[in-house]
């Protein structure tokens, strides 16, 4: 999450209202407002590679890939937050009265940072976990080749598996991945 000591407090109203006007972004969650910092070339690099790569895997699929400035409602009214990549399958959909606030992710993209792992970790990922239309969500190392992914099963639980070198990503949908693929390139780039 962004950095809290500049946060502030307003309705989810006013924030929405407010945030379309702003040259950078910010997450919300009950009244609170949280800057989001930039990432580092590695992280950019992974975000723009992991949307590409599985924009090509799910054409033809009825899916849209979204970058990371697609703000989502994670719970309506409470918490808006920013993934670094998103898939929608099955038409997008946005919160009543908005036209720019997605409301059916079906799989999310976090690639990691030392200031965000614990937030995606621990809060982001439990406020995404009560999306029903969530299927599948990923978080990409920016370290090592290394991706943690959450499916959701056919009984509602989360099936967790971790993906390295060699391996391919399979989502929920049946679109696959090479995770060599999203990592072509990246360690030639700076990380955080």
């Amino acid at each position: 999450m962004g950095d809290a000591a500049a946060s502030r407090r307003m309705s989810a109203a006013e924030y929405l209202a407010w945030e379309r006007e702003q040259p950078a972004k910010h997450e919300y969650h009950l009244g609170e407002v949280f800057a989001m910092a930039g990432g580092s070339p590695r992280h950019n690099f992974l975000s723009t590679a992991a949307g590409a790569e599985l924009r090509a895997a799910v054409r033809g699929k009825g899916c849209h890939v979204l970058s990371s400035d697609q703000r989502i409602s994670a719970k309506q009214g409470e918490r808006y937050v920013y993934a670094d990549a998103v898939v929608v399958c099955g038409g997008v959909q946005t919160e009543p009265g908005t036209g720019d606030v997605l409301s059916n992710p079906t799989a999310i993209v976090e690639v990691l940072s030392r200031s965000t792992e614990a937030f995606d970790r621990g809060e982001k990922w439990e406020g995404y976990q009560r999306l029903p239309c969530l299927t599948d969500y990923l978080l990409v190392s920016p370290w090592h080749v290394r991706i943690e992914h959450y499916r959701r099963e056919g009984d509602g639980s989360w099936r967790y598996r971790v993906l390295e070198r060699g391996d391919t990503l399979s989502l929920a949908n049946g679109a696959q991945v090479s995770v060599d693929a999203i990592y072509d390139g990246a360690f030639e780039l700076e990380a955080d």
